[in-house]
């Protein structure tokens, strides 16, 4: 069985590593019904810090086809990678094309393997944020109505896929968690502390905030709104920062200054130290809003809508957008501890062994 992975961004590196050993493990075990696994690497993200460090340091087989294709409106760069992972298909003859999350590269790929009437399998299916405006939500819509299996994380996305008459549609709709819990348990016997924080006491507490969504990077007003309150919180509580590029090259174009501990974008085990001892997250990323509760961690979700509307709803995560009073209420109300911690604990994504059931399914249902 040729399996043919499409991956291109940070999120996807790592889901892709836990599904990647799971098939290594098969391959040991069964090796008379082993699986050959084609990595193709849209470029999606291009930078060393954003993508190359990934492979090393998660011991991800390397791309067997790197299409250097970043950058670049969304309808540009999709068509350049439906273009190029045809190109790749029609070369390596797949069984089946596994794409992840939500992404141009993840449709691109889903796409193009749809059109060739081969079999697509989407990872982390079924999540909505319900806002049609978001690319990664036309993504990842689009995604599952071209896959043939949809693999879900959780209860609320399968539940997406039934609302929307998916019972109705010859897609297998499988629940399976994940695969990012599976990481996270997998890699944080491993995590490293990033570069660039030597001087500074990281036992004293700390808040870890990312930025990197266009809707909240492209808007001067909405920018401004949130360097000014994490300006803020910083002159009481430190607050660190890898900075993406899109973030910085945006801030220099406004004119505006994060006054907080900055640091270049961090690889996966590096993130992981990080939310591991932090007091609490303050992120516009689906992935690390999530990856946060694995950790027993609050997020205060700079963004107006979520995926994981399981967290906000047990009082995990807090939607406060690009309001400043209201991120600088919730952050005061962490830093006091006054909010219950309850809320962690829950099952909501799986028992840690998503990938061997991904593989698992795939291997049976070649049979």
């Amino acid at each position: 069985m040729i399996i043919m992975t499409i991956v291109g961004a940070r999120p996807q590196f790592i889901k892709a590593a836990t599904v990647s050993r799971a098939i290594k493990e098969h391959n040991k075990q069964h090796p008379e019904d082993s699986i050959r696994e084609v990595i193709v690497h849209t470029g999606q993200h291009y930078d060393i810090n954003m993508s190359d460090i990934f492979f090393e340091e998660m011991d991800i087989p390397k791309p067997s086809y790197s299409l250097g294709i970043g950058g670049g409106t969304h309808g540009a760069m999709t068509g350049q990678q439906l273009e190029q992972i045809e190109k790749v298909i029609f070369e390596v003859e797949p069984d089946l094309v596994l794409v992840y999350g939500d992404t141009n590269s993840t449709l691109a790929g889903a796409l193009a393997a749809s059109k060739l009437h081969i079999n697509v399998a989407h990872v982390e299916a079924g999540l909505r944020s319900f806002n049609m405006k978001m690319p990664e939500e036309q993504n990842r819509i689009l995604t599952d109505r071209l896959s043939s299996v949809l693999f879900c994380p959780t209860n609320s996305a399968l539940e997406n896929l039934k609302r929307e008459g998916f019972d109705h549609f010859p897609i297998s709709q499988q629940l399976v968690g994940d695969v990012m819990y599976d990481a996270a348990q997998f890699y944080t016997p491993r995590a490293a502390k990033p570069k660039g924080l030597e001087k500074i006491d990281l036992s004293a507490g700390f808040i870890l905030s990312t930025i990197h969504r266009a809707e909240n990077t492209d808007d001067k007003a909405k920018l401004a709104e949130l360097v000014s309150a994490l300006n803020e919180l910083h002159l009481t509580t430190p607050v660190i920062m890898p900075l993406h590029p899109r973030t910085k090259n945006k801030l220099n174009e406004f004119g505006l200054e994060l006054n907080i501990h900055l640091i270049d974008p961090i690889g996966y085990l590096e993130m992981v130290y990080l939310l591991d001892r932090c007091s609490f997250v303050a992120s516009d990323s689906g992935g690390v809003q999530k990856e946060a509760y694995f950790f027993d961690k609050h997020c205060l979700i700079l963004r107006e809508e979520t995926e994981w509307v399981e967290l906000v709803e047990t009082g995990a995560n807090f939607i406060v957008g690009s309001d400043k009073s209201l991120l600088l209420q919730k952050a005061d109300e962490l830093c006091r501890d006054i909010l219950p911690t309850s809320c962690f604990g829950k099952t909501f994504y799986g028992d840690g062994n998503a990938a061997d059931k991904i593989v698992k399914s795939l291997v049976s249902s070649r049979k």
